[in-house]
C-alpha cells in the first residue's frame, strides 16, 4: 500500500512512525516545502520545544467543535506520548506548570530524533517539495508538484498545517486542496498573537512591562479574564497575557463583534482602596508634582498618559488635585481600557485558528466523511489550543490516529 503524507510537521511524522510501526509493508512519501522537518517544532518555546502539556482536557481548545479532540486526547494521552518519545530516544522535562520540554532543553533534539526515527523505518522524505495539486482519479491519489507527478497513492494525509508563521513556508494549500473535494472550512485567523489597539498613545508606552488581569469585553460583556505578563507595544499590547486572551478576542473580532480588553495594573487592591492610598501618598508630598508623585506606583511611561486620560494638567501639584480626580486615576489603573481593531497578522502568530470543518472528518479515524482514504490531521483541522505545548499535542494526538487508521 502506498501513502502520501502532505506536510513534515508534528502531525505527519507521528502519522508516519505509528502507519510504519505497525505495517512494515507500506510505502510512505512525505512532501515538505522546507529544507528539513518539523519547522514550527524548532520554533516553539523560543527555541526549547515546548512539545506538550501534561495537564490538557478538551477545555485547552476553541472551535466550532472543541469535544472533537476528546477521542483523540483518551486514546494519546500524555502518558501516551511520553512512552513515544522514549521509544526514539527522547526524555522529558515536566514542569509544575504542565508545560513539557525535551530534557536537552533544545528543540533541534526533538527533530533530529525523529528525523532518525523516519530514516530508520524506510520512509521517504521529499523535502523543498511545494505540492500544488493533488487529485483522485478513479480509487488512486496523484500528488503534483510544480515539476513532477507522484501517482498510485492509495491514501492521502493533509497535514501541512496553516498559515501562521509564512516565514517557514507556511501557507493554507491544505484548505484548497480540502475544497477541491468538497470540504468546506471555517474562515482562518491568527491565533496567540499580538494585538493592535485604536489608542493614540500606544509609542508612548513602549517597552512597558507588567504583570496584569487582562479582561474580554465583546459586545461590552465579560468574556474572559487572564493575568499575566502584558507588553506595550508600537502597536498595542503583547506579552503572555495578551497571547493568551488573543484567541477569543480574535475568534469575536473576525466576525465582526466589538471587542476591547481592559487591563488592571494592580488586580489585588481594589479602586477605593487604591484611590486612598494614591491620597495618601500625594498628601506626604504636596508641593511635588502629581506626575512625579506617580511614578512611585507605575512606569515613568505611563505617569503622563495616565493623567492625559483623566483630563489632568502635567503641571498640578499634590495639593492642588481634587477627589474626584484621584477617584479617576485609581479608576483608570484598575480598568485601562483599549479597543482592539486588529492583529499583528500571521507572521507574527504562533498558530491558527479555523480551518476544515470537523464536522465532515471522524473523529476516531480521522478521515474525511466525504472522500475515502482521504486523512486530516493538526493545525488544518479547524482546532487551535492555549498556549502552551497544547497545540502540538494535538498535533500528535491526531497524527497518532490518523496512523493506526494508513496502516490498515
Amino acid at each position: 500500500m502506498k501513502i502520501a503524507i502532505i506536510g513534515c510537521g508534528a502531525a505527519g511524522i507521528m502519522a508516519a512512525i505509528t502507519a510504519k510501526r505497525l505495517n512494515k509493508n507500506l510505502q510512505i512519501d512525505m512532501f515538505d516545502a522546507n529544507k528539513g522537518i518539523g519547522k514550527k517544532i524548532l520554533a516553539s518555546g523560543n527555541g526549547r520545544c515546548n512539545i506538550s502539556n501534561s495537564k490538557i482536557t478538551s477545555k485547552n481548545f476553541i472551535g466550532e467543535n472543541p469535544d472533537f479532540v476528546n477521542f483523540a486526547l483518551k486514546e494519546f494521552d500524555f502518558k501516551a506520548f511520553e512512552k513515544f518519545c522514549k521509544s526514539i530516544g527522547l526524555l522529558l522535562d515536566e514542569k509544575e506548570s504542565g508545560k513539557v520540554y525535551p530534557l536537552s532543553n533544545e528543540a533541534k533534539s526533538v527533530t533530529n530524533l525523529l528525523e532518525l526515527a523516519l530514516k530508520n523505518l524506510d520512509v521517504n522524505v521529499y523535502l523543498e517539495h511545494f505540492i500544488k495539486d493533488i487529485e483522485k482519479v478513479e480509487d488512486k491519489f496523484v500528488v503534483k508538484t510544480h515539476e513532477f507527478e507522484y501517482k498510485n497513492y492509495d491514501k492521502v494525509l493533509i497535514s501541512n498545517g496553516l498559515g501562521a508563521a509564512p516565514q517557514l513556508n507556511a501557507n493554507e494549500s491544505g484548505l484548497d486542496f480540502a475544497s477541491k473535494f468538497g470540504h468546506s472550512y471555517n474562515p482562518t485567523y491568527p491565533s496567540l498573537v499580538g494585538l493592535q489597539t485604536d489608542n493614540n498613545y500606544n509609542g508612548k508606552l513602549q517597552g512597558v512591562k507588567k504583570e496584569c488581569l487582562v479582561s474580554l469585553f465583546v459586545n461590552n460583556n465579560l468574556e474572559q479574564e487572564i493575568f499575566g505578563d502584558v507588553l506595550f507595544t508600537s502597536y498595542g499590547v503583547s506579552g503572555f497575557a495578551i497571547l493568551d486572551i488573543s484567541q477569543l478576542a480574535v475568534l469575536n473580532l473576525s466576525s465582526y463583534q466589538d471587542v476591547k480588553i481592559a487591563i488592571n495594573f494592580f488586580p489585588k487592591i481594589n479602586k477605593n482602596d487604591l484611590s486612598d492610598q494614591i491620597q495618601s501618598l500625594l498628601k506626604t508630598v504636596p508641593n511635588q508634582r502629581v506626575v512625579d508623585i506617580l511614578t512611585g506606583m507605575v512606569s515613568n511611561k505611563i505617569a503622563p498618559v495616565l493623567l492625559d486620560i483623566c483630563k489632568i494638567n502635567l503641571d498640578t501639584k499634590a495639593n492642588e488635585i481634587n477627589a474626584k480626580q484621584i477617584k479617576a486615576i485609581a479608576y483608570q489603573l484598575n480598568q485601562w481600557k483599549m479597543k482592539v481593531v486588529d492583529t499583528q497578522g500571521f507572521a507574527h502568530a504562533e498558530a491558527s485558528g479555523g480551518g476544515v470543518r470537523t464536522v465532515e472528518v471522524d473523529n476516531k479515524t480521522y478521515e474525511s466523511k466525504l472522500v475515502k482514504n482521504l486523512y486530516f490531521a493538526g493545525e488544518v483541522l479547524d482546532i487551535v489550543g492555549n498556549r502552551g505545548g497544547f497545540n502540538l499535542h494535538f498535533a500528535w494526538a491526531s497524527g497518532y490516529l490518523v496512523g493506526k487508521s494508513l496502516a490498515k
